[in-house]
């Protein structure tokens, strides 16, 4: 079958053209992702679309596709996706956020693709988040560390495929917002961070046609769920499966930049072993995972989250 008909529901012109229905989404991205679709028209259709501004049944019917054509996965309780390409942030300080879910018990699926920015993925080893590759080896991360990451590219050659298309348009697709609304383990929570707000409310509402049932968005550093902990931010998203927002005070008085200047993988490790002394990048870490633990269902997350890293260095002093 040809993507004709999905370019001409979109490009048909001024009074006749409209958005694709979520169906109609979930029909075209299928097409995309069995590779029979001729590429001038996956390119129109994604520069259409970029165009006209996509709309919640479109991302929903895309994400829908592509988690229809994924291998089984191990159910985390938490999905996070990073897919962010830097801009404005620094060291990602939000890996050890992830770190602090799991020690609160809650698996983490994390899963991304982040450009020529290659700071998640250089920080990985250093958080001590392991890359797994296959389902298998997925679920065994889980279950013993509680945290683990998905490359894209493993994850889903095809939909890695589309992303990169950006190399050749020149031009963000609507791809990067759909791999944010994957969840590839069906969790039932999720946390997304967006660089543009309008963006917040797209994912808010295709993540309810999705069904999930609690989400935190924020516009993070760079993109990315990372809280900025010298400022207040507005949190959107879901809880119960209904809309919800809020805000979420500073919490610490410094107005430095996420993105100081700071490259060095190493400082993650550092600051986590407590051989490095930063109350901004703690404050990062332990409000970013006050926000997951939110979405959760924790009713005191702030509390818990400081309390986890408090334990964190009481657990490494014992080990001394």
């Amino acid at each position: 079958m040809s993507l004709a008909p999905y370019v001409r529901i979109l490009g048909r012109g001024p009074g006749r053209s409209r958005s694709l229905t979520l169906e109609e989404a979930r029909e075209a991205m299928a097409l995309m992702l069995q590779g029979d679709a001729a590429p001038e028209a996956v390119g129109a259709l994604l520069m259409l679309m970029r165009m006209k501004g996509e709309t919640p049944d479109e991302i929903a019917g895309f994400a829908s596709a592509v988690g229809a054509a994924l291998p089984p996965l191990p159910r985390p309780a938490l999905d996070w996706p990073s897919y962010a390409a830097g801009r404005t942030r620094g060291l990602p300080w939000f890996l050890l956020s992830a770190r602090l879910v799991a020690r609160a018990g809650h698996s983490v699926l994390m899963h991304g693709f982040n450009g020529s920015d290659a700071a998640v993925r250089q920080g990985l080893a250093a958080a001590q988040i392991p890359v797994v590759s296959d389902p298998d080896e997925c679920a065994q991360m889980l279950a013993q560390g509680g945290v683990a990451y998905l490359p894209l590219e493993t994850l889903s050659p095809q939909l890695f495929a589309l992303l990169t298309l950006r190399d050749v348009l020149g031009l963000r697709s609507c791809v990067n917002t759909v791999c944010r609304m994957l969840n590839p383990g069906g969790a039932a929570a999720s946390v997304q961070g967006v660089f543009h707000p309008s963006y917040r409310g797209l994912q808010t509402e295709a993540a309810q046609l999705l069904g999930l049932d609690s989400q935190t968005v924020i516009k993070g550093g760079g993109g990315e769920f990372e809280r900025h902990a010298g400022k207040e931010i507005a949190t959107f998203g879901l809880r119960h499966g209904a809309p919800w927002q809020d805000t979420a005070p500073a919490l610490i008085e410094e107005t430095r930049r996420l993105d100081d200047g700071d490259t060095d993988p190493a400082h993650l490790a550092a600051l986590w072993d407590g051989t490095r002394d930063d109350p901004f990048a703690v404050a990062i870490v332990t409000g970013t995972a006050a926000l997951a633990l939110a979405t959760l269902g924790h009713d005191q997350p702030e509390a818990l989250a400081q309390s986890l890293w408090a334990g964190r260095h009481r657990a490494l002093a014992a080990c001394n």
